[in-house]
């Protein structure tokens, strides 16, 4: 039996950036594999840890003043420097404006997320692929509408060669180094509740200590 590995090299806080497609407030009232509000908490703590991390940034919506509505204040809120760039494209690459604002990061490792998984990270995750880049799905930050949805997408981006992770690995990834500057304020941003927990008795073993 043949079975084809795709094992690339490292994401870095050098060679990455992230791509946040269509995570609106329509789209969002839809979602059926997580939560609302566990959704919303992922796509938040994956853009302010990947801002933390200093990686280039690009966000867009689809028709948000005919169908979709705004992208989610919450979103809004974690990236107040970044422009939603409007499209009427169901895949975000095929617009001219995103299309540049991805070249522009420089990058060659790009993280999708998006509202839908099997849709709007998807589609432009496997051109990505096809233009010669690396694609990632953070898949806790990209919900979909029912479970057949969710499992067709996983698998269709599985053959398309694009890498499927979830979206605190990413970032725990390009950190690499717990010692660095970064460390607190990303896994902050993740709001993760171990690491909370982690942080707070850290904390008071060094206070009893002194």
């Amino acid at each position: 039996m043949n079975i084809s590995l795709y094992n690339p090299e490292p994401l870095t806080k050098d060679n990455a950036a992230l791509v946040l497609v269509d995570h609106q407030v329509g789209l969002m009232t839809g979602i059926r594999d997580y939560s609302v509000a566990e959704l919303k908490h992922n796509v938040v703590g994956l853009a302010k840890a990947a801002n933390a991390l200093g990686l280039p940034i690009v966000t867009t919506t689809t028709s948000a003043n005919s169908l979709w509505g705004p992208a989610f204040p919450e979103l809004v809120e974690a990236l107040p420097e970044n422009e939603f760039i409007d499209r009427t494209t169901v895949n975000a690459w095929d617009d001219s404006r995103v299309a540049e604002a991805i070249k522009a990061t420089g990058r060659k490792k790009l993280i999708f997320a998006g509202v839908s998984l099997e849709v709007c990270a998807a589609f432009p995750a496997m051109r990505a692929v096809r233009e010669g880049y690396e694609a990632y799905v953070a898949v806790d930050a990209s919900g979909t509408f029912n479970q057949t949805k969710r499992e067709t997408g996983l698998i269709r981006l599985a053959q398309s060669g694009v890498v499927v992770a979830d979206g605190s690995s990413l970032m725990v990834e390009i950190l690499a180094d717990n010692a660095s500057p970064q460390a607190m304020p990303m896994y902050s941003a993740l709001g993760m509740d171990w690491a909370t927990l982690v942080t707070q008795v850290r904390t008071s073993a060094i206070a009893l200590s002194a």
